[in-house]
Parts: C-alpha cells; sequence; structure tokens
C-alpha cells in the first residue's frame, strides 16, 4: 500500500520509510525539503494520492510556546482535511508518553491540541505515545545545564532506541486503526538524574549532575512517574549499555 510519512527524512521518519519499503510498501517521504508543506498546505494534494495510510512523525522547529502551538494546529488541520479529500483510510500520529500530565509545558499543550484534532476527525486514526528517545536525552541534558551544573529530578523515566520506535510505528501502520492510543517504552526504567550521570560518565562529559526535585522538563515540574507508562506498554528491546556501545 502507498504510505506518506510526514516528516520522513528526520530521525523517525526516515527510519520508517526504510521499514516500509523493506516490507515492499511505497512509502513517501513528505516534507518541506521533498516539496510537501504542511503548515502552508503545499504539495499535499498532489502527495496524497493514493495513500491508503498517512504517518505523521513532523516537529515545530520552534519550541517556543506560541510558535509550536501554532504548527501543530495548522499542519494537523491542514494535514487532516487533505487526508479526508483524499480518502486516506488511517493516520498514524507519534506524540509523547505523558502528554496530558504536563500541561505547564507550552510544547506539551500543543501536542494535547494536536491529538484532540485528530480524535475529533473523521479520518481513524492511531495515536503512539512513545517515551523519550536515548537520542534525545543529549537535548534533555542540555536544557537542564546552568554552567557547569546540570539540574535533574530523582523521578522515573523509561527511554527507548530510535530504532524500536520505528518498528512500533511499523506495526500500527501496517494495521487497522486503533482510534485510541498506544503505549511504547524502553526496556529499562531509570531515575533521570542517574540517567544524566550515566551518559555523561560514558561520554567523559565533565558536567556534574545535581538532583534537584525543584528541577524542570522543558518548562514543567515532574511527578514521580510522569515520564513512565502508567498502564501497559509495548516495550522495545534495546538497553542503553547496547546503545551506547554503538
Amino acid at each position: 500500500m502507498k504510505v506518506v510519512v510526514v516528516g520522513g527524512t528526520g530521525l523517525i521518519g526516515s527510519k520508517l520509510v526504510a521499514l516500509l519499503s523493506a516490507q515492499g510498501h511505497e512509502a513517501v517521504a513528505a516534507s518541506p525539503g521533498t516539496g510537501v508543506n504542511t503548515l502552508t498546505g503545499e504539495g499535499l494534494s498532489a502527495v496524497l494520492v493514493g495513500a491508503e495510510v498517512v504517518v505523521d512523525v513532523s516537529n515545530s522547529p520552534s519550541f517556543e510556546a506560541a510558535a509550536v502551538l501554532e504548527f501543530f494546529e495548522t499542519s494537523t488541520r491542514n494535514l487532516l482535511a487533505a487526508e479526508a479529500a483524499a480518502g486516506v483510510r488511517h493516520h498514524v500520529a507519534l506524540s509523547v508518553v505523558g502528554t496530558e500530565r504536563l500541561p505547564d509545558s507550552g510544547y506539551f499543550r500543543a501536542k494535547i491540541a494536536q491529538e484532540k484534532l485528530i480524535e475529533s476527525s473523521s479520518v481513524p486514526y492511531s495515536l503512539v505515545h512513545a517515551t523519550q528517545f536515548f537520542e534525545f536525552v543529549a537535548g534533555i541534558l542540555d536544557s537542564a545545564t546552568d554552567g557547569a551544573t546540570v539540574r535533574l529530578a530523582h523521578v522515573l523515566i523509561q527511554p527507548m532506541a530510535a530504532d524500536d520506535v520505528a518498528a512500533a510505528l511499523l506495526g500500527v501502520t501496517v494495521g487497522a486503526p486503533r482510534n485510541g492510543r498506544v503505549e511504547v517504552a524502553g526496556p529499562e526504567q531509570f531515575r533521570l538524574d542517574d540517567l544524566g550521570r550515566r551518559v555523561l560518565t560514558a561520554r567523559s562529559d565533565p558536567r556534574d549532575v545535581v538532583t534537584d526535585p525543584a528541577a524542570t522538563y522543558f518548562g514543567a515540574v515532574l511527578e514521580e512517574d510522569t515520564l513512565v507508562p502508567l498502564g501497559d506498554a509495548a516495550l522495545g528491546s534495546t538497553r542503553l549499555e547496547d546503545w551506547m556501545a554503538r
């Protein structure tokens, strides 16, 4: 079948396109670089001709609250309208575990808004909530850095490899719409501050991690289990040590 992957040239999208192609599907990477812009609508109608499934793994170029809300609301509205007109039968969107528990963050408020638009659309859908990627841990540490100090809360986190995220998306994409949420996570839980220390040590990074209960996570104060699945979740197979060894 034809599957259009919005954000298909990025970290997760490019992996998903490769997996779909390996299974014999017609996987089309859609991004501004390939002439498809969900914010303006440019190229949407053309790329969706004959598409059965659309997977949205795109992300906002800015994490500033107003900008990220504008991105997710506008791009999602444009995408869903074009899908309905083209007869797309399944909309798959990648989101984040704990999104609904992080309303203090402008980014996560925007993701909530995106999900509400998808849920109210006429297009059958599946929402894939993933925990943070190993590949983004460095960004988490950088966002919590003040000089040579990294301030992190002693809360649970269950990160996963981007390869495992793409594999989970593949399974949802080729299946029937869930009209609900699927949660995926890594095989191990850590404490966020302990994870930060392990990663910095492995990279010979001299920064010092300080455990701070008041430390925020992209503008939001974390509870013990904000970043981990609260119920059943499909678990990836890649462990932190194996990922770092690569």
